[in-house]
């Protein structure tokens, strides 16, 4: 273990509400909370969560439709509707490409650039080829269509791990992993990513025997480094904001950077 103390772990079950309307509302997901149940008697959920908070809208019509959905280890904004209408709203204004979203990351080395665009196309590896994760994307000419903007916000060299920056991020399309899978193929993985970061073996040793000292060592963080830190959309003719700051674990890793 090095010897920089290891983050505290938030509760899982814990979310804070960013804002709210009759139709909507927007809540900031710690990271570790899975978004949306994937079996029958997993661990407790987001959604799960939200339809205790929403019971008395539930009991009256309403439901609970999750926009956006962010991986177990992003951190960050997820949009939810709280009847079928805003849903539909919702959901047509992404196909459209009208729901705006921003994300924070924190990069391994510094970028040649301030600002550079990365459109390569993205699909899951193992369409083309033979993968040990069965989720894992990768850059390939016969994937979709892909397009991320990033610009430097701040540049910074940490006593045990080196230069790392600080990304702003804009996803302009909404491919799986888009963000990591284009950082990485710019040469600048997101710390802490079990999957693009430093090898996939990490994802492989995490799957089997969960976090470790070992890799502690080589990932620097419990999870990756990506942070969902802005989302707009106009329903109704209403345009709605919603932001949300850099987390404390990703804070405070920051700044123990020189």
């Amino acid at each position: 273990m090095s010897d920089q103390a290891p983050f505290q772990v938030p509760p899982r079950e814990a979310f804070r509400i960013l804002g709210e309307t009759p139709d909507l509302i927007a809540v900031e997901k710690p990271p570790f909370l899975l978004v949306h149940p994937t079996k029958p008697g997993g661990p407790v959920t987001l959604w799960d969560r939200l339809r205790e908070l929403l019971a008395y809208e539930i009991a009256s019509g309403g439901q609970v439709s999750l926009i956006n959905r962010l991986d177990r280890e992003t951190s960050g904004i997820v949009l939810v509707a709280k009847n079928a209408a805003a849903a539909r709203a919702c959901t047509m204004a992404m196909a459209r490409g009208q729901i705006s979203k921003e994300y924070l990351a924190i990069v391994t080395g510094w970028p040649e650039r301030e600002q550079w665009s990365v459109t390569e196309p993205i699909l899951r590896l193992g369409e083309v080829e033979h993968s040990r994760i069965w989720l894992k994307r990768a850059v390939h000419p016969q994937g979709a269509p892909s397009h991320t903007e990033f610009t430097v916000l701040r540049r910074v060299v940490h006593p045990r791990h080196g230069p790392m920056a600080l990304i702003h991020c804009i996803p302009r399309t909404g491919r799986t992993h888009q963000i990591r899978v284009h950082l990485a193929h710019s040469g600048h993985p997101v710390a802490g990513d079990k999957i693009y970061g430093p090898s996939e073996e990490c994802y492989l040793e995490f799957i089997e025997n969960g976090f470790s000292d070992r890799l502690h060592e080589r990932l620097w963080l419990p999870r990756h480094a990506l942070h969902s830190s802005s989302l707009a959309v106009t329903v109704g003719g209403i345009p709605h904001r919603w932001e949300s700051g850099l987390p404390g674990d990703l804070a405070d890793f920051l700044n123990a950077s020189s």
